[in-house]
């Protein structure tokens, strides 16, 4: 993945032992990953249900299990994820089918509504905190195009978007968290 990325992501993840204090549970690495093109990936950190109470005793990973792209219904996942810049040169064709089987790869594929701008568009129905950390990227939507550096955030509100990294991979933080849409 991301040059030296391994030695630099950690999961550190609370809950209280037998005698009910405070203990660390997990201490490592992403706790599953699926690569989707070259270095990129989606890394998992943990999901959630948002309607259940937490049980700091409990001690199940959280992160662990098939990468899907969303997270479960009424639910919360929190991943990093890289992105690497698309070939120059490569059609667009070429691209499509690329991006097509990489979100099939992880449950995602139906969400490529219209990928006429970019191979990779996509639209969730979640709202997702995204923040650069490493890098430079632009948020690619069906009208416009924002580049962001690390340390900025973009909240994503069920858009059709996809993400271009510019110079060399982009390393992001983010939370989705699943909620209804209106109609």
């Amino acid at each position: 993945m991301y040059e030296g990325l391994e030695a630099h992501l950690r999961r550190v993840i609370t809950g209280d032992d037998k005698d009910g204090r405070s203990v660390v549970i997990i201490d490592g690495p992403p706790a599953d990953h699926a690569i989707t093109q070259g270095r990129g990936g989606l890394m998992e950190i943990w999901t959630d249900s948002l309607l259940s109470a937490i049980q700091p005793r409990e001690t199940t990973d959280r992160g662990k299990g098939k990468v899907i792209l969303s997270p479960p219904h009424q639910g919360v996942k929190i991943r990093w994820f890289v992105i690497e810049p698309l070939p120059a040169d490569a059609p667009k064709e070429l691209l499509d089918a690329a991006a097509k089987a990489a979100f099939a790869s992880f449950g995602a594929d139906h969400h490529m509504i219209d990928t006429s701008r970019h191979s990779a568009m996509h639209e969730t129905h979640t709202l997702d905190v995204i923040c650069l950390l490493k890098g430079e990227a632009s948020l690619i939507l069906e009208g416009t195009e924002t580049r962001i550096k690390p340390g900025q955030v973009v909240i994503q509100r069920a858009t059709n978007h996809a993400w271009v990294a510019h110079g060399g991979p982009a390393l992001f933080l983010a939370v989705l968290i699943d909620r209804p849409m209106a109609v």
